[in-house]
């Protein structure tokens, strides 16, 4: 980092969301947006034919897509039980109320522990979900005893055990049919 250079910033719950409502995004922004939640490895020949757009222009959209942070990464989906980690959970966590100045340190924390997938900062009577994947329910256990029972800041957890889970329609989440 440059001398007087201000740090990244790390983003906290909710902070995202300013960014995005600033800066809008048109139709052609749509349709790049819902082809590559269908199909992430999508080269970008194919996905510039698909929005009837030059290559270049689809490179350069889908860079500004990225900086903007409205596609926050591209990864793969790696099922957890072909990995060993065949038991998810949903646990609702509830902080404690002298404990809300550390909300953020929390779920940073949180997102560094390796059996956890996921961390939503929530509104109602609980605080955060951690959705984890363990190998088994003795994993899960001290998962939630050793993280999150053992934490000073926790009041109160509940475990919800995850069945089944069934993948929404790839697009949706930019509003397209």
């Amino acid at each position: 980092m440059r001398k007087n250079e201000t740090p990244p910033r790390t983003p906290t719950a909710g902070s995202s969301s300013k960014a995005r409502a600033a800066s809008p995004i048109d139709e052609i922004d749509r349709i790049l947006l819902d082809n590559l939640a269908r199909d992430g490895r999508m080269t970008n020949n194919a996905l510039a034919e698909a929005a009837g757009i030059a290559p270049s222009t689809c490179l350069g959209r889908v860079r500004a897509l990225v900086e903007r942070g409205i596609i926050r990464g591209f990864h793969a989906d790696i099922d957890p039980a072909a990995v060993g980690r065949s038991l998810q959970a949903m646990v609702a966590v509830r902080v404690r109320t002298d404990a809300r100045g550390q909300l953020a340190a929390f779920g940073d924390k949180m997102a560094d522990i390796h059996q956890v997938l996921n961390v939503y900062f929530i509104a109602g009577a609980d605080d955060y979900l951690i959705h984890v994947a363990t190998a088994d329910s003795d994993e899960l256990r001290r998962f939630v005893l050793d993280h999150l029972s053992a934490d000073p800041v926790v009041a109160s957890t509940e475990t919800i055990l995850i069945f089944e889970h069934t993948r929404t329609r790839a697009g949706t989440a930019t509003g397209a049919p």
